[in-house]
């Protein structure tokens, strides 16, 4: 993952705990430059501390600046975080959208950052006015008000992932590799031979497409060279069943 850390700015925020909570979310996606414009009860602040349960020992102290015009100087791209409206000409992305576009920005060699304001009152229009982009969380129209730290959380999540490489999906194998074609081919061989002996292919023009269906289910499972091994462990323990059946008979 690169190591592209855009700031996250919270422009006047009231209480600590949402300071620390942010900061929490914060250490937890890899992000690690906090800046607090103006905060209400200033800083050091315990109730920061205390609520940011350790994110402080893996990402610096927040910067204080007096303005959000001064937090956002050295930035090329400042995305505003709000759920309002706003009558003005500017784009208005996703968080996933300008989670995107932030990284792109920071291979391009620009600098990004992304506000957040006050909990009771939001970002004004002027200090809106200061950003490049607006960003709208889609939530439920009926009840749309985060808590900020809840949207740090979003936001920075979907910092994260837009660095992220882990793959979608990943089938767990343990400690046994995934099977050999070798190894599941002479399974499958064996399964269609006591199949045909069994008389499950009864009507023959029909076999080929039922084979295909039955290999198809197989491989879908993605077997381990363990799983196949239990396989032929079932096909041997029934064809031993079935001779002992036919002496016994």
């Amino acid at each position: 993952m690169s190591k592209n850390t855009p700031a996250i700015i919270l422009s006047r925020p009231q209480m600590g705990e949402n300071i620390g909570a942010a900061a929490r979310a914060m250490a937890n996606f890899g992000l690690s430059d906090l800046r607090l414009v103006d905060p209400r009860d200033g800083w050091p602040n315990k109730r920061v501390v205390d609520m940011a349960s350790g994110a402080f020992d893996h990402i610096p102290a927040p910067q204080i600046f007096d303005s959000l015009e001064d937090a956002i100087a050295d930035l090329q791209c400042v995305y505003a975080t709000t759920a309002r409206p706003r009558d003005m000409i500017i784009p208005v992305l996703t968080p996933a959208a300008a989670a995107q576009d932030a990284q792109k920005r920071f291979i391009e060699g620009e600098n990004s950052g992304f506000v957040f304001g006050a909990e009771r009152t939001g970002l004004t229009n002027d200090e809106t006015a200061l950003c490049t982009a607006i960003i709208q969380i889609p939530t439920n129209p009926d009840f749309s008000s985060l808590n900020l730290a809840q949207a740090v959380l979003l936001v920075a999540h979907h910092i994260f992932d837009a660095q992220d490489d882990t793959a979608d999906y990943v089938l767990q194998h343990g400690n046994s590799a995934p099977a050999t074609r070798e190894n599941f081919e002479n399974f499958f061989g064996r399964l269609e031979d006591e199949l045909e002996n069994g008389g499950f292919f009864s009507a023959k023009d029909l076999k080929p497409t039922m084979v295909r269906n039955i290999r198809n289910m197989f491989s879908r499972a993605d077997l381990s060279e363990q799983e196949v091994n239990t396989l032929q462990g079932i096909v041997s323990a029934l064809i031993g069943k079935k001779k002992r059946a036919k002496k016994a008979g």
